[in-house]
């Protein structure tokens, strides 16, 4: 009796793991969806566009740049600090802030 308990707890526990991968069906295909971590390659300061930081500028006076990253869709998460606090901003190539 022991061992049919244990055999059953290791054959659903195995079964977690495939369950946590969410599958979807389309066409009569399925595709395994995996969330990807964030896709931005840290970037110099200096490779931050003028629009960028103009925008930082007017939009938040006395912030300072800390880190700076870019994707591939030319999107930029901003690192900043002002008044001893830190925030993560987004934005397009063209100044223009992101909801992330």
């Amino acid at each position: 009796m022991r061992r049919l308990v244990l055999a059953s707890a290791f054959a659903l526990g195995s079964f977690a793991s495939f369950a946590a991968t969410p599958v979807i069906f389309h066409d009569g295909i399925a595709e395994d969806i995996y969330a990807t971590q964030d896709e931005y390659e840290e970037i110099q300061i200096s490779e931050v566009p003028q629009a960028i930081t103009e925008a930082l500028a007017s939009d938040f006076p006395g912030a300072e740049i800390i880190k700076a990253y870019k994707n591939e869709a030319a999107e930029y998460k901003i690192e900043v600090s002002a008044g001893g606090e830190a925030t993560t901003l987004y934005a397009d190539e063209n100044g223009e802030w992101l909801q992330k």
